[in-house]
């Protein structure tokens, strides 16, 4: 993989972190339990860290780094916005976050399958178990909030 395809691959990456970060922070802005939009809060803080640290890497292969979010990350959270106005509440707001999160995890696992160096596979790596731990604790609550349903 030559260092353009690197770079490539790492902005897509960044994408999905600012995909997150914005993501995270509508869902905070919508969400009506007070320790819901702390965690929103605290997973929009975890992808804006995972995206510098990526866009660091892309600035020492000498590239330019993405700095913004994808258009279907902007169509989701458009989305996000309009099913809080009709009432979504709670549950669907974690629904919705579950379906970002699956996006990311895809992405992320996308970019482990590519012959990257070992340092930037690893920080690929490591940044993919924290999404999975976002994941895992967005369905967990999603999952409490619907036995209360």
């Amino acid at each position: 993989m030559d260092n353009d395809d690197v770079i490539s691959c790492l902005n897509d990456l960044i994408e999905t972190c600012k995909d997150g970060e914005y993501g995270f922070r509508t869902l905070a802005e919508h969400a009506k339990a007070d320790s819901l939009r702390q965690v929103f809060q605290t997973r929009a803080q975890d992808c804006q860290r995972g995206a510098s640290e990526l866009q660091a890497c892309v600035v020492r292969l000498g590239g330019k780094a993405e700095t913004t979010s994808s258009a279907a990350g902007t169509l989701h959270r458009g989305w996000i916005d309009v099913k809080s106005a009709l009432g979504g509440g709670d549950l669907s707001l974690l629904n919705e976050c579950e379906r970002g999160e699956d996006v990311a995890l895809k992405s992320y696992r996308e970019a482990m399958k590519e012959p990257l160096p070992a340092d930037i596979a690893e920080t690929v790596r490591k940044q993919y178990e924290g999404a999975k731990r976002n994941h895992d604790q967005i369905r967990t609550l999603r999952d409490a909030e619907k036995a209360k349903a």
